[in-house]
Parts: structure tokens; C-alpha cells; sequence
């Protein structure tokens, strides 16, 4: 169902920035860099830019296929297979993270009578109605969220400014513990999350019907995201300071129910709930795509049935954590750190390499 779907390059710009700031905002990156987290951010970006590059000229090698196919096509169908699995896999627990996420910011911030399996159950078959319908939906569906959620970030910023909270001098001294806990805070945690994650974006690139523009509107939508997460996640020092943004548990949300305007207009942290849900929403969809596509075309069977079977494996990954501290804990210490950089880093490369192999093949034997 999803081969037949076709978007413009402008919905698909649109999807990789709402996608990039996702559950992004959700959590404060580059803590071990302290006041440095902007400049560890920065290096993660600029990796991360590297990755979507390599990327980009996995795409071109063939850009009728998806990631499911240039699997398939060079590793050879027994190998590729497992390979395509694997990647199912991962795309299905990375969109389970974000069901969990979503349901413990809610217990947290609004239904904290709510039992978790409920919210969360709610959430999957909300998501999975939208999923089944294809790639196009969900994309359309983000370009319609990005001006909500620009806009709001922009009024939030605005008031945090206007309201005498950000202290820039908690920026200083930069460096002040030298160079390596910053590198240790962006490689590999922040360039895995959430920079390296454009992954799943060679699933959607051949969609995209001028394919000639993709390159120049994906890098730019990239580099304006980047850099405004940076500016985002160094609001929490700006505000809290380090060590306290640093073991706040929500520390956006910690630092937006401060915003107080003549002692009238407050409680702003509903609106910032209010965009956070959208964006976890946003990419527990897209990953949730990601996986029924690639189970879809391994197996040849329907779309919606295993848009059916995925939102029950998902559902049931959220659970693997007995409690929000663990799932924080696995996600950071464990997956971040030594579970994504194979598929975003390690399978790609070795893709490119056999990609690199046939066409000197190829070219030799002409």
C-alpha cells in the first residue's frame, strides 16, 4: 500500500523537523558537559550531519529503494533478511520508548490518578489508526503540526526571555573542565539521540517525487532544527543551572512553570505538555511506520494486518521497565549507548561499503 503513496519535498522537510524535535525536548541532553551541554549538542549535530550525509548517498545508490530494499539487493536475501529484522526490531522498540514516554509525562503532568496500561493502550490505538493509513498521512499530518509546534516554542521562549529568568551568565566560564566531558556527553548519546535517528528516513526518501531537491531541503531542515534544539536544551541551564537541570526529571517543564506574567497569566506548562505530546506522538508514528513497512515487504502479507500485530508488540515492549527510572536508565545506559550506533552507524557503513563494492564490480566488468 505504502509504494503507491508519493509526497513533495516540502512535507517531507516539514516530517524530518517535526520528527527531530519529537520526545527531544523531553529530556535535558549533554548533563555530563554541565554548563558545555550547547557546545556537546553541537558536535553531536555536526556528526550527525556526517550520518545523514552517508545516508543520503545510501539513497542515491538506487533511490527506487528503501532501506527494506538496498538491504535486500546487496546483502543477498538470506543475509538481508535478517538484517531487514533486525531493523523492524529496532525501529519497533525505539517506537515502544516513546509509548512509554508518553504515558509517564501524562501520569506525571495530567492524569496522575490514570493507570499507565490505560493511557498508554489509548495512545497505540490512536497511533496505529493513523499508521495503517501509510506514510502520506502521518507525513501530511506533520506538516500540519509544525506551525503549532513552532509557534509555541517561540512563545515560550519569548516569555522566558521577557520575564528576567535566563541568567546567561551561567554559560561561564565555558569549558572550564576541558574538552573531554563534553566529547563524552555528544558521542555516543546525543549523536544516537537524537541526531542519528534521521536513519529511518531512507525509508521515506523514495517517496518523495522530486528527488532531485532532497538533498538541499533535507540538510537544511536538518541544521535550522539543530540549531534550534540546541537553543532549547541550553535553556535549562540558563535557567535551573546545571546541577539542577541536570536531576530534574522534566526539566523544561520544570522551567516553564516559572514563567509568571503580572502575576495573571501563567500555568504555560500546558501548552508545552500539550507540544511535547504531539511530538512523542509524531515519532512513535513514524517508527511504528517504520517497522510495518519493512515486516510488510518482507513478508508480502497486508499492511493493516501488521499494523494490527506491531501495535500489540509495542504495546507489550513499553513494559519491559518496572518503573519510569529503569526505562530511563536502559534507554541512556544501554540502547543509546551500545545498541543504536549499530544500526545507525555500524550496518550503514557496511551497506555502503557493499554498495561501493558492486558498482567497482560493475564498472569492471563493462
Amino acid at each position: 500500500m505504502e509504494m503507491k503513496q508519493s509526497i513533495r519535498v516540502t512535507d517531507l522537510v516539514c516530517f524530518l523537523a517535526v520528527f527531530e524535535v519529537g520526545s527531544t525536548t523531553l529530556f535535558f541532553l549533554g548533563a555530563e558537559a554541565k554548563r558545555d551541554a550547547w557546545i556537546a549538542m553541537g558536535i553531536a549535530a555536526l556528526i550527525g550531519l556526517f550520518l545523514l550525509a552517508m545516508y543520503l548517498l545510501i539513497y542515491r545508490s538506487n533511490p527506487q529503494l528503501d532501506l527494506y530494499g538496498l538491504c535486500r539487493q546487496h546483502f543477498g536475501k538470506v543475509i538481508g533478511t535478517a538484517v531487514n529484522l533486525s531493523f523492524v526490531g529496532y525501529f519497533a522498540y525505539e517506537a515502544s520508548r516513546n509509548l512509554r514516554d508518553l504515558g509517564e509525562l501524562t501520569i506525571l503532568t495530567l492524569l496522575d490518578r490514570t493507570p499507565l496500561l490505560f493511557i498508554m493502550l489509548t495512545a497505540i490505538i490512536v497511533v496505529a489508526n493513523t499508521v495503517r493509513y501509510g506514510p502520506k498521512v502521518v507525513i501530511w499530518m506533520c506538516a500540519g503540526f509544525l506551525p503549532i509546534i513552532i509557534l509555541s516554542y517561540l512563545t515560550i521562549y519569548t516569555l522566558l526571555v521577557s520575564s528576567g529568568l535566563v541568567r546567561f551568565e551561567l554559560m561561564l566560564p565555558v569549558l572550564e573542565e576541558g574538552f573531554r566531558p563534553v566529547w563524552t556527553a555528544a558521542v555516543p548519546e546525543i549523536v544516537s539521540f537524537p541526531f542519528g535517528q534521521t536513519l529511518l528516513f531512507l525509508l521515506f526518501f523514495p517517496l518523495v517525487q522530486k528527488r532531485d531537491k532532497i538533498g538541499m531541503g533535507v540538510v537544511i531542515s536538518y541544521t535550522i532544527t539543530a540549531i534550534c534544539l540546541i537553543m532549547i536544551n541550553q535553556i535549562n541551564i540558563l535557567v535551573l543551572g546545571p546541577t539542577q537541570a541536570a536531576n530534574s526529571t522534566l526539566p523544561l517543564l520544570q522551567v516553564v512553570q516559572l514563567i509568571e506574567i503580572a502575576e495573571a497569566f501563567e500555568r504555560f506548562d500546558v501548552l508545552f505538555v500539550f507540544v511535547l505530546v504531539l511530538g512523542l506522538g509524531t515519532k512513535m508514528a513514524a517508527f511504528f511506520m517504520g517497522a510495518v513497512m519493512g515486516l510488510h515487504k518482507i513478508t508480502g502479507l497486508s499492511y493493516p494486518m501488521w499494523t494490527v500485530i506491531t501495535a500489540a508488540c509495542i504495546f507489550a515492549l513499553a513494559f519491559i521497565s518496572p518503573n519510569y527510572p529503569h526505562h530511563i536508565w536502559l534507554g541512556i545506559k544501554v540502547v543509546v549507548t551500545y545498541v543504536t550506533p549499530i544500526f545507525q552507524i555500524i550496518l550503514p557503513l557496511i551497506l555502503l561499503l557493499a554498495i561501493w563494492i558492486r558498482s567497482k564490480w560493475a564498472k569492471q566488468r563493462q
